[in-house]
């Protein structure tokens, strides 16, 4: 699809969305979505731009057909690379999160991860995965990938809730399928998406094996609910457009508390049923596709970031003081940073069994850490160049009063050449980037920092450090008796002890 017929592929849904008290009817045509249906209708747009093609579509390993890159499944380093390329293409031209990452990356880990459980178990899950991987590739669908959980009470393991139900669980079984309950928290680009794709989200046990199931399912699938969350200045896009500041493409992803009422779901749509085992691989998985995005996304709205920020400096007269350049400097050097690190985790990534490639998960948490860490140390600095205005400024409709607006113009003026209402356009963009929604996403997005830290420690192999460190003061460890004579201490003394009559 274009980005039009992805707009108009929207109204042969009709999911239940709820925003403000009210049942909304028109998903496509309704002003508090459109923001987020634009950035993600460029998705899309760009696929068909030949400028872009070799970023923004693949050949499809199953169907050998032109596909999407967000349809894909990786095969290749190669592939991993062009997938955060594309991440930074498509935040420059929003400015925005664009919402079809997530589903993409749960495409992704699901094939990896069937695979597996095949593998074990004898089971039928990656066959039923490829099929449905078919639909999408075909129909150019956008899927919602649905993991983090309510949770409840954090202290207390799934089945240990006092509410079964602040766990996607499963409550019913029949010949023809499953029947599920629960809710999933943050999910980006629900009510513009046409399937939903559901995965358990952390590691389980035996006594939780009812909340071991991943499926997919349409976003009008009886019995799913989306409930529209609040944005930082969400309503401002009703009012016009400077104050949004990006008035297009809006600000993060258009966010929704999904609850499933008892939702009835085909065996052919369930890819996990009760491998309890699976499901922390399965989170693992994904959260590795995922925090690779990070050092992409992230880094094409820094661009955007820097680009507004050093054209107000100049609209301020101020471009050339040396402390300015000092910090345009260090906030791209920032950003190039995590873009660094999305580079590294995909050039070093791996294939897998299942033939599909994964990205270095050490380096894929190093870049999400990162990322919950320098956007804020950017956008501090880009409110530092800006000036008190980005939260100051007088309103759009103060702008266009033909009572205030020659006031405006006049006592807002920067350096001559440059219009008033350019200026304050400009002032609400670093506004939008660098105060909104942007910035608790960079934080939470993927997992919090502590989710990225358990990582790193469980595979920063500390105990091989330690022992690098001993060989090189010279204190005598196993690990420098393998790297002298190829074999541990115990082996070694083994061998002699077999072999020798002057063993002592």
């Amino acid at each position: 699809m274009n980005g039009k017929e992805y707009i108009e592929s929207l109204r042969k849904y009709k999911p239940t969305v709820y925003f403000m008290g009210k049942k909304i009817e028109n998903i496509a045509d309704e002003p508090m979505f459109r923001p987020h249906i634009h950035a993600a209708a460029m998705t899309y747009e760009l696929a068909h731009d030949p400028k872009y093609e070799d970023v923004m579509t693949a050949i499809s390993h199953i169907t050998g057909k032109k596909i999407n890159r967000f349809t894909h499944i990786h095969q290749s380093i190669d592939d991993l690379v062009k997938k955060v390329k594309m991440m930074r293409l498509l935040a420059q031209k929003t400015a925005s999160c664009f919402q079809r990452c997530v589903g993409f990356d749960a495409l992704n880990a699901l094939y990896i991860t069937t695979y597996d459980i095949d593998k074990k178990y004898g089971t039928n899950y990656h066959e039923r995965f490829i099929d449905y991987l078919k639909y999408i590739q075909k129909n150019d669908l956008m899927c919602v990938g649905s993991m983090t959980d309510v949770k409840g009470d954090r202290s207390l393991r799934p089945h240990q809730q006092k509410d079964p139900d602040l766990y996607v669980h499963v409550v019913e079984k029949s010949e023809d399928g499953i029947i599920v309950r629960g809710a999933k928290a943050h999910q980006t680009g629900a009510v513009n998406s046409h399937e939903v794709i559901v995965m358990p989200t952390r590691a389980l046990t035996a006594e939780d094996k009812d909340y071991a199931i991943s499926f997919a399912i349409p976003i009008d699938t009886e019995g799913l609910i989306n409930i529209f969350s609040r944005q930082t200045n969400d309503t401002r896009r009703l009012d016009g457009e400077i104050d949004c500041g990006n008035a297009k493409y809006g600000i993060v992803g258009g966010e929704t508390l999904m609850i499933f009422d008892d939702v009835f779901v085909p065996w052919d749509r369930v890819f996990m049923f009760g491998e309890y085992k699976f499901a922390g691989q399965l989170v693992e998985t994904f959260a590795t596709f995922h925090r690779q995005n990070y050092g992409g996304c992230k880094v094409g709205v820094a661009d955007v970031l820097i680009g507004a920020t050093a054209t107000l400096a100049e609209y301020n007269g101020v471009a050339n003081a040396h402390h300015i350049v000092d910090k345009l400097t260090e906030m791209i050097h920032l950003a190039e940073t995590c873009w660094c690190c999305s580079l590294a985790c995909s050039y070093e990534g791996q294939k897998t069994p299942s033939g599909a490639y994964i990205p270095n998960p050490m380096l894929a948490n190093i870049t999400k850490l990162n990322v919950t860490r320098f956007p804020y140390e950017w956008s501090r600095l880009a409110q530092d160049i800006a000036g008190g205005l980005i939260i100051t400024a007088p309103s759009e409709k103060d702008l266009k009063n033909p009572e205030t607006r020659r006031y405006i113009e006049k006592y807002l003026k920067g350096v001559e050449n440059v219009s008033t209402e350019d200026r304050v356009r400009m002032f609400r963009l670093v506004e939008s980037l660098s105060i909104g929604a942007q910035l608790p996403e960079s934080m939470h997005g993927a997992g919090s920092p502590q989710a990225q830290k358990i990582m790193i420690w469980r595979r920063g192999d500390v105990n091989k450090k330690k022992d690098l460190a001993k060989v090189i003061a010279g204190i005598k460890t196993d690990e420098h008796f393998k790297l002298i004579v190829g074999k541990s201490e115990r082996e070694f003394f083994d061998i002699i002890k077999n072999t020798s009559n002057n063993y002592n």
